[in-house]
Order: C-alpha cells, then sequence, then structure tokens
C-alpha cells in the first residue's frame, strides 16, 4: 500500500536514519521503536507527508486515507464537543445538504422525461447510495459510542471544548481521527493521555481495525495486544521483526548476540592487522604485504553494535526508615471545587509497606486525593500522617516544575546535603545521565530526560513513604522497567497514580478504586480489576441495547464472582508455598554453615550448635511435610475448576 525507498533525514552533518526502505501493507500493524532521539516521530511524518524526507520518496497510493496523531496538536475551539467531533464527517455532512438540494430541484420541475431530469435522478441516486453506505444515518449514535469509550459522559457532550484539559482535547481529536476510518492509523503515543479504562477501550478499537497502523508507544502491553510487526529505528537504519515487542526482544537479542560475534571477531582482525603494519611498515622486504594490508583496513566496513545500555541502568532507593504501622489515615474526606464533588466521605487506611495504585478514569480524583495527603490543597475531614513518615513526592507535571536554567548537576547540588553530595554524578549516571550530559540546562531536556532527573532528586534522602503520580509519562520501556525493579525492591511504603498496566503488572499489593466521589478496595490485583471492568461493561452495554434479561445478568455475575473466587484461592495457595518455598531455602542455608563447621571441626563449636542443628533438622521436616501438603492441595484446587467443581 505504501512504500518508502531509499530515504533519509540529515540535519547539517547528523545523519538520523539512512537508506530506509520498507513495503507496508494493508493489514500491517506495526509497532515502530527505538531508543528517544532515534527518529521515530520523525518516520511517522514522514509517512504522513507531514515533512519530507533529505533523500529517498514514498509513495502513496491515490485514494489511500491516512489519519495521523501526532504527541502535540492543535486542537479547535468555538464548537461543543458533539458538534467538534461531528466535523469528522464533514464531507458526508455536504453530501447530504447535496442531496436535498437536488430533491428540491425534482420536487420543482416538471420536464419529466428530458435528459437534465434524468440526470438529476441519476445523481440523487448515486449519492443516496453513497451516503447510505457510509452509515450517515447512524453518525450520531457512532459519535456517543466513541465519546463514551474514551471516558466522556453525555453531560460533556453539550459542553464548549474550552472548558477541557489538554489531555480530554487530545481525545476529541482522536475521536475525529478514528470517525474518519482512515486506511491507515498513524498515531503517535496515543495513550499519553488516557486512563485505563479509556486504554482497554482504544486497544480493542484498534484490535478490530480493519485497515493497517503504525504506532509509536511506551505501553509494552498495547503493543502486544494491538501490533503483529515491530519495525526498530537502530543505528540509523530500521530493522524489520515479524513478531509482537515481547517477541520482538528475543528475536532482537539473538540477533544482537550474532552482531556482538561479529563485531568481536572483527575487532581481533583489525587488531592483528594493524600490529602486523605497525611491525613492518620499515621493512622493506614486507613493504608490499604492509601495504595491502593498510588498504584492507580501508576497504573493511566497519560493523556497529548498538550497546544494551539496561543494563547500565540500575537504581535502588535509600532504605526506608521505619515509620509507624500506619502511615496515613484518612477519614471522612470530602472535597469540592465550587459546586462540584470530587471526592466525598473517603476512609481509607495505609499501612508500612504496602504498596497501592490508585486507579480509575481521569477527573475521578486520584490526583486530587493525593494532593489532599500532602496537604496541598484544603479539604473536608481528617489526614494523620503516621509516626516518623517522611514523604518523598514525584507530582505528574514534576517536569514542568523543575527550574528550566539550572543545569542537571545543579538541580541536585541544589537540594543536596551531607556526604551524599559527593554522589552525585553516580547518581545521575544510574539515570543515564553521563559526561556532559550533566552540564545540559533543564531547558534543553527531553520530557523522559526531565522526569528522570525529577526522580533522581527523590534518590537524595531516605523517605519511608513514595508518592507518585503518573511517574512513567514521557519513560521509554527500558526506563519504566528498572524503576518497576527498584520499586518492586524498595522497603518502604509506596502509594501509586498510573495508567500504564504492564507498570503496575505485580508492582502494587493493594488496588484502589477512585470513582464517582468515592475510594473502594478491590480484592485481588491489576489483573482482577481489569476483568470485573470487563464484567461490567459487558452487563452495561448489553443493558443499554435491551438484549440481556436480568435473570441472566445475575447468573453471569454470580459465574464470574465464583470463579474470581476459585482464582484467588489458587494464588493464596501459591503465595503461601512460595514463601514456604524461601523458608526452606533459608533453614537449608543454615544447616549447611553449621554442617560445614562440624566437618571442618572448628575451634568455636559450642553445644549449642549441635542443639540447633538439631532443632533445625526437625523445623525443615515440618516445613516441607506443610510444603507437600499444600502442592496436594494446589492440584486437588486446579483439578476441581478446571472439571467445574465445586469445593
Amino acid at each position: 500500500m505504501i512504500s518508502l525507498s531509499n530515504v533519509a533525514v540529515r540535519f547539517g552533518g547528523f545523519t538520523l536514519f539512512d537508506d530506509i526502505s520498507v513495503m507496508i501493507t494493508e493489514q500491517d500493524k506495526i509497532g515502530l521503536v527505538g531508543r528517544n532521539g532515534a527518529g521515530k516521530s520523525t518516520l511517522l511524518k514522514i509517512i504522513a507527508q507531514v515533512d519530507n524526507p533529505s533523500e529517498g520518496s514514498v509513495v502513496i497510493p491515490d485514494g489511500c486515507k491516512i489519519g495521523y496523531l501526532p504527541q502535540q496538536m492543535k486542537v479547535s475551539n468555538g464548537k461543543s464537543v458533539f458538534d467538534e467531533v461531528k466535523t469528522a464527517f464533514d464531507d458526508i455532512q455536504a453530501l447530504q445538504k447535496k442531496l436535498v438540494f437536488l430533491q428540491n430541484q425534482l420536487s420543482e420541475r416538471t420536464d419529466y422525461e428530458s435528459d437534465e431530469y434524468m440526470k438529476i435522478i441519476h445523481e440523487v441516486t448515486e449519492l443516496t447510495d453513497y451516503i447510505h453506505m457510509h452509515g450517515a444515518n447512524e453518525i450520531d449514535g457512532e459519535i456517543e459510542q466513541m465519546l463514551m469509550g474514551l471516558g466522556f459522559v453525555r453531560t460533556d457532550f453539550n459542553r464548549p471544548t474550552s472548558e477541557f484539559s489538554g489531555g480530554w482535547r487530545m481525545r476529541i481529536e482522536l475521536v475525529k481521527l478514528l470517525l474518519k476510518k482512515p486506511d491507515i492509523l498513524l498515531l503517535d503515543e496515543p495513550t499519553n493521555h488516557l486512563d485505563i479504562v479509556s486504554i482497554e477501550w482504544l486497544e480493542k478499537f484498534l484490535i478490530q481495525f480493519k485497515g493497517a497502523i503504525i504506532l509509536i508507544s511506551h505501553d509494552r502491553r498495547f503493543l502486544d495486544a494491538v501490533t503483529h510487526k515491530t519495525f526498530e529505528i537502530s543505528l540509523h537504519s530500521l530493522q524489520l521483526y515479524p513478531a509482537p515487542y515481547s517477541e520482538y526482544l528475543i528475536l532482537k537479542e539473538e540477533r544482537y548476540q550474532q552482531q556482538l560475534a561479529a563485531y568481536e571477531n572483527q575487532q581481533k582482525m583489525i587488531a592483528d592487522t594493524e600490529k602486523f603494519i605497525e611491525r613492518f611498515r620499515y621493512k622493506a622486504t614486507k613493504s608490499v604485504q604492509v601495504q595491502s594490508r593498510i588498504k584492507q583496513l580501508e576497504k573493511i566496513e566497519r560493523i556497529e553494535v548498538e550497546k544494551d545500555t539496561l543494563g547500565a541502568f540500575k537504581i535502588a532507593f535509600p532504605p526506608a526508615p521505619r515509620s509507624g504501622t500506619v502511615v496515613v489515615k484518612i477519614e471522612n474526606v470530602t472535597k469540592k471545587y465550587g459546586d462540584k464533588t470530587i471526592l466525598k466521605d473517603v476512609v481509607c487506611t495505609v499501612e508500612r509497606g504496602q504498596k497501592i495504585a490508585f486507579v480509575g478514569k481521569n477527573g475521578e480524583g486520584k490526583s486530587t486525593l493525593i494532593k489532599c495527603i500532602l496537604q496541598e490543597i484544603a479539604y473536608e475531614g481528617s489526614i494523620t500522617l503516621g509516626h516518623n513518615v517522611q514523604v518523598g513526592y514525584f507530582a505528574q507535571n514534576q517536569d514542568e516544575i523543575l527550574d528550566e536554567n539550572a543545569t542537571v548537576l545543579e538541580t541536585l547540588d541544589a537540594i543536596a546535603v551531607g556526604e551524599i553530595r559527593t554522589k552525585l554524578r553516580d547518581i545521575l549516571g544510574a539515570f543515564f545521565f553521563s559526561g556532559e550530559d550533566v552540564d545540559k540546562k533543564v531547558r534543553v531536556l527531553s520530557g523522559g530526560e526531565r522526569n528522570r532527573l525529577a526522580m533522581a532528586k527523590l534518590m537524595l534522602q531516605p523517605y519511608n513513604v513514595l508518592i507518585l503520580d503518573e511517574p512513567t509519562n514521557h519513560l521509554d520501556i527500558q526506563s519504566k522497567a528498572v524503576l518497576k525493579k527498584a520499586l518492586m525492591n524498595y522497603d518502604g511504603t509506596v502509594l501509586l497514580v498510573s495508567h500504564d498496566r504492564d507498570f503496575l503488572e505485580g508492582l502494587t499489593t493493594h488496588i484502589y478504586e477512585v470513582k464517582e466521589t468515592k475510594v473502594r478496595e478491590v480484592i485481588g490485583d491489576l489483573q482482577e480489576y481489569l476483568s470485573q471492568l470487563h464484567v461490567e461493561t459487558l452487563l452495561q452495554s448489553k443493558q443499554n441495547e435491551h438484549k440481556l434479561q436480568k435473570q441472566d445478568i445475575n447468573v453471569n455475575k454470580r459465574e464470574y464472582e465464583q470463579r474470581k473466587e476459585k482464582e484467588r484461592e489458587l494464588r493464596k495457595i501459591e503465595n503461601a508455598i512460595h514463601k514456604i518455598e524461601i523458608q526452606i531455602q533459608d533453614i537449608e542455608s543454615q544447616i549447611h554453615l553449621l554442617t560445614t563447621k562440624f566437618i571442618e571441626q572448628t575451634a568455636d563449636i559450642t553445644a549449642d550448635d549441635y542443639k540447633n542443628h538439631a532443632l533445625l533438622q526437625d523445623e525443615l521436616e515440618r516445613t516441607i511435610i506443610e510444603w507437600e501438603s499444600l502442592i496436594q492441595e494446589l492440584e486437588k484446587k486446579k483439578i476441581a475448576i478446571k472439571t467445574g467443581n465445586i469445593m
């Protein structure tokens, strides 16, 4: 459908990418990946014909409709949400007006046998068929479905677009784009301004989309669900992988190992050749061989290998000072903005060591609750911080509140005290700021670099509570993976607002949904919360369509709850098995140390050592029996669920 031939982009003496040639077919679902600054957005603009390449050509067939959503775009004012979205159908509405005009002409004419009259009838017939084929009678229904899928409610439809934040206005533009039904969708970070519910909806829409898609995203789970090919911009060229993102990582590692082996062989050959040249450079009898080797080196096409910096990006939060058992106690908190109630009678207790994710639609009050906890805004009710609580806060707009005129190093140096000041460069190095990078002004940093700098600030002193509001915004997939690992290893308490499903999966111990002014704990993990959302969405959809009887709804809900209860029991047993396995390893390790001590007959052996050895053996035997019992119980539960038996 679309072909790129020898496409290159150069700025002065710098080459962004070179000699890209690829064919994009009608059914391709492609994830476009690469490091920040590799040229992903630039390549998308070239395909969208927003920018032109320095060299090469892009061939797009006549009649091919391209839908392009950039990261930042101008949004329109002056209309209501519904009317603005309806502009996506301007072409159809223009045809409808033309049809009405022609129909009026027919009603006024009496020359029924004339060629002109027959010509108008033919045009009316064609227009009627075209408008009907393009679903003109279903426009309002489509608009409503799209808007509600992306988080709007009916009361928003008649509100002016100017009343909405930038993120919500981007959703309006996304709805307009999807309604135009292009042949190919070019999407640059479409989930940046979406909440989990809307991301799930968009994901399902794109899976069913009939045309081609090229998608730039830092959401690994989203890429895996939507795409089946991966294009990577690496070393100024485009590498093609016939697999979604997770499988691409495996294929990329295989290719990297092959490239590394070839690179190392070439480097050895170059070193041997240079050694020969240096050794015999001034020997007349070897001059022919020396010149031959010199020419050989000049002709070699040097192999490049892009090093994987993920291994170098290792961070660990300082050990958390011990706080009281109760970290935050929220009692009957209500927050209003004018007549609008955001939170009402919220009750919640956060305990030491918990990692809590606040989830829900944008605008429901997640960030508002965080600001109440931090005492940044006034509220009704009571919020009490526990004994010795020390809070580190990452704001959603953290990258915007950094001093634009300070350097990277100065940003940390301004708040660092004591011995930690000697380690600032090491801390920055862990966040990809090395060498001259530390002297860059904040104003020239990308969004991802600013977020990493803001996160580095949290490393400067030991907090026992981290409050993070959308910490993964602008971070690439690698950076998010390492931040997630650091938070999983952190021994303090975490309160987290995020829409990134892959980031939250396995990280949090508790899920709290903020919805309709209330905060409720979700039993289970993130996956269970998403499953509940799917059931609720399905039931609501069926109710709206009047296609599902109330009895059927109750049966589905009961079956769902029973299945989830069994799954919860399985996870509880699996967690218990995991804990016991760690306990067994610890006991075996202690026994091994004492046994080694006995064998070596060290001088510090005591009677207590032999006593402890016997006690540990008994404890090991009891623990193994308990482990075996749990394994048997787990297998019985699995068989019961598989066969549909109730236990």
